[in-house]
């Protein structure tokens, strides 16, 4: 797999437009038709129209392409047991490659055989280029699963067949991903001069400074921002939260509006604010049992009322996640699918930093974490 790094002019202005397709080949054949005949119009149409498209089906065939700086669609197909063996060669390729996807932008699509898999394929599959270098923008991901219900709201919304949907969908994931500008969302080459505009971010988290080392890796990240960067730090530790009542959408959009909630509390009084005024959110996240915890699973889901009114496409997500014992990677992905998938926020390439520490404090002993934490600091700025 090609790494070699392409010039700024090269990755910012991609001209004419090209796309790179990797769909994973999938040997049950009676599964790639639907597939097939979705990608193949909205690829003849975007041909016609002058973009470049290359398709590959084998990871074997990503060996002489350069990789960085490329617009990226991952077409996966799953079987009836929601396997697809050359996707998880390509999530080899980019474990084994950490900077092959560099100043890349993509979008997912996953087309299912049964109404499982697809979504937990899709943060893998997000997770792990995005660990590589990729960015993705919100909403990155078109999920058909086998009886296509999960478009029956938008079908009904829209008048078309849920095939008419999930080729509608298809078709607006890949302008999006060609019409995406990494520069816009604050993206820059490692040896850019930083933006003269100071970062603002919110910091969320429910922990104890006594005794978290999510904390004190965030500490040594913040002491390596700019002086200039403006940090909106909420502890949802010391304030009741309480999680989303399930309002109609009627109901939540009306509070929305008003950027309240049912409930009110820190969200609408700290959260909330923080949250329109950043350009990036900070995420703060202990492993818990292999979840999120239950105040930042809350804020999640309360979070919904202010998504409904407001455009989080332009605020990217960061997430420092620590765990006692392992399964950071999980966590992690659970913090994109909420934000990126859900809530339309950035993920930035490289979004999140995830480390092991059991002891309180222990974090401060893991080889090499100052450099790990002036590394993600330099690559927030």
């Amino acid at each position: 797999m090609t790494t070699s790094a392409k010039s700024d002019n090269e990755i910012h202005n991609n001209k004419p437009k090209e796309l790179l397709v990797i769909r994973p080949i999938c040997e049950m054949l009676g599964r790639i038709g639907r597939m097939e005949q979705v990608l193949g119009d909205c690829l003849t149409r975007l041909e016609e129209e002058g973009v470049r498209v290359t398709l590959v089906e084998k990871v074997s065939e990503l060996e002489d392409i350069p990789m960085p700086g490329k617009k990226v669609i991952f077409a996966i197909c799953l079987s009836e047991s929601g396997v697809n063996l050359e996707y998880y060669r390509l999530l080899e390729a980019f474990r084994l490659h950490p900077h092959c996807l560099d100043g890349s932008v993509g979008g997912i699509i996953v087309d299912g055989a049964s109404d499982l898999y697809t979504k937990a394929l899709a943060r893998r599959m997000a997770f792990s280029a995005n660990s590589s270098g990729c960015t993705f923008p919100g909403k990155p991901l078109v999920e058909a699963t086998g009886t296509l219900a999960n478009f029956r709201v938008l079908s009904q919304i829209t008048g078309k067949s849920v095939e008419e949907v999930y080729a509608l969908q298809v078709e607006n994931l890949m302008r999006k991903v060609l019409d995406f500008n990494l520069t816009d969302a604050g993206w820059r080459h490692p040896y850019d001069t930083p933006s003269a505009a100071p970062l603002h971010i919110a910091a969320i988290h429910s922990g104890s400074r006594k005794t978290s080392n999510t904390l004190l890796l965030w500490d040594m990240i913040r002491r390596n921002l700019p002086k200039d960067t403006v940090v909106e730090e909420v502890s949802l530790r010391n304030g009741s939260i309480q999680d989303c009542r399930g309002c109609t959408f009627e109901t939540c959009r009306h509070f929305g509006e008003k950027e309240d909630c049912f409930y009110g509390g820190i969200m609408t009084e700290k959260v909330f604010p923080a949250i329109l005024r950043s350009d990036a959110v900070m995420l703060i996240s202990p492993n818990y049992n292999d979840a999120l915890s239950a105040n930042l699973t809350a804020m999640v889901n309360r979070l919904t009322a202010l998504f409904r009114t407001h455009d989080f496409s332009k605020k990217k997500i960061y997430s420092l996640v620590v765990s006692g014992y392992s399964g950071g990677d999980i966590v992690s992905e659970q913090i994109l699918g909420a934000f990126c998938f859900n809530k339309n926020f950035i993920l930035p390439g490289r979004f999140a930093i995830v480390e092991t520490a059991n002891d309180p404090g222990a974090i401060l002993n893991v080889p090499g974490i100052e450099t790990k934490a002036r590394t993600f600091a330099r690559h927030m700025w």
